[in-house]
């Protein structure tokens, strides 16, 4: 038995589905030690959108150690935060009409998630919150509390109070609903502080929600002084095309909770973005010692300035995403009867299957293959594509032949 093995907690799930150990990364692909190549279409979970060791990111990043740049700095001003938030008003906010305030939560997505439901309830004076059914926000106590998984939620080991869970939307939905549905609830249209959605639901299974829908969620919470907070932090950073995944609805959330991908490189950060009315924080009031790590900010600068000047990443990730739609829909046709589907927008894609068990197989198959691929969703059965942005069209269409391999081993095999 390795060290590893030794002394590695038993919560750890990934290296177990993938029992590598890896040592470098470069672009979509990740190395073993023992020299074999694997497509990555995991990408840390949606954490490296723009691929492992992206070469523009990383002389940006070397050039700031190379410099002595100050590294951490809780929340004291220092040339790299200055930096990234001129980036972000430059080039994210100001050409899209937002003005939002920033706040720097902590290092992961569930503090960006924390920061928005104490905030939500803080400025509004009311305590419930809205959820959906399969969301994922984080597994921190106040993030536990909105996911829609009750298994999930029992992790927390004690009572998860103030929430309430809605339906999520789908093709069967009658967008009118959403209104009684939240009056329904315990917090109702008076004692509501906010709703918090994911427009594509990525752990819960690439669920994705309609236009037409977010924007009556949205008419819904502005009438009644109910906060809309987006959560994208798998689906934001340009995942669905866009820079926001909300975009495309046309409609402005009064929160928006970001992570994964906003540092650009893999390294952790987190923003909670919110209205300037809604700044009543007090100084100090959601601190932590990780909220100014300014090795994400100098790489998250990078990224916006270098991807995100003009439209071209928006238009690829929508090409590729067309196009890796297209391969998988073949795929379910070449296997009728078997009880798959498509599902997803831009590059969060997923192929639905029977079972979490048939999942499963087609994930361990891919794997012998040379492709990392996830599975989410009720019981895991769907299988998840995340490639990196960047990806090579090249790359795109191995990963769906060796899918496509997969898939037939895996219904050949089933038991």
């Amino acid at each position: 038995m390795t060290s590893t093995e030794r002394l590695d907690s038993e919560v750890r799930s990934y290296s177990r589905r993938w029992p590598v150990v890896f040592d470098r990364a470069v672009g979509s692909r990740l190395h073993g030690v023992d020299g074999r190549s694997y497509l990555d279409f995991f990408a840390g979970a949606g954490t490296l959108n723009y691929g492992h060791n992206n070469p523009v990111l990383k002389r940006a990043l070397l050039d700031y150690v190379g410099n002595d740049g100050v590294t951490h700095a809780l929340d004291m001003w220092t040339v790299a935060r200055e930096g990234l938030l001129e980036a972000l008003e430059e080039r994210i906010l100001a050409p899209r009409g937002l003005a939002y305030k920033v706040v720097f939560p902590g290092p992961a997505g569930a503090n960006a998630v924390e920061a928005a439901l104490k905030l939500a309830r803080r400025a509004t004076g009311r305590k419930w919150v809205a959820h959906f059914g399969d969301a994922f926000h984080g597994m921190t106590l106040g993030a536990l509390s909105v996911n829609g998984d009750p298994a999930v939620r029992r992790s927390a080991g004690t009572s998860l109070v103030d929430r309430a869970q809605l339906p999520y939307d789908d093709d069967r939905a009658d967008v009118a609903d959403v209104e009684a549905l939240l009056a329904a609830t315990e917090g109702g249209l008076t004692g509501t502080a906010a709703v918090i959605v994911e427009t594509v639901q990525g752990e819960g299974g690439i669920n994705v929600a309609r236009l037409a829908w977010l924007r009556k969620l949205a008419a819904v919470c502005r009438g009644h002084g109910i906060l809309l907070i987006v959560d994208d932090i798998q689906m934001g950073c340009g995942r669905l095309g866009p820079f926001f995944s909300f975009e495309d609805a046309g409609i402005e959330p009064d929160i928006v909770c970001l992570s994964k991908s906003i540092s650009g490189y893999g390294l952790p950060m987190a923003l909670t973005l919110i209205r300037p009315e809604l700044d009543v924080w007090r100084p100090a009031e959601h601190n932590g010692t990780f909220r100014g790590f300014s090795l994400a900010f100098v790489t998250a600068a990078e990224a916006v300035r270098h991807y995100w000047s003009d439209d071209g990443l928006e238009r690829s990730t929508e090409d590729k995403g067309e196009h890796a739609l297209g391969g998988l829909r073949q795929i379910v046709a070449s296997y009728p009867g078997e009880e798959l589907a498509v599902r997803g927008r831009g590059l969060a894609l997923g192929l639905a299957t029977a079972d979490g068990a048939t999942a499963d197989r087609i994930s361990a198959a891919a794997f012998a293959r040379g492709l990392l691929l996830e599975t989410c969703g009720p019981g895991g059965g769907v299988v998840k594509l995340l490639p990196p942005l960047t990806v090579s069209r090249s790359d795109l269409d191995l990963a769906l032949d060796v899918l496509d391999a997969s898939v037939r081993s895996a219904l050949v095999t089933r038991v």
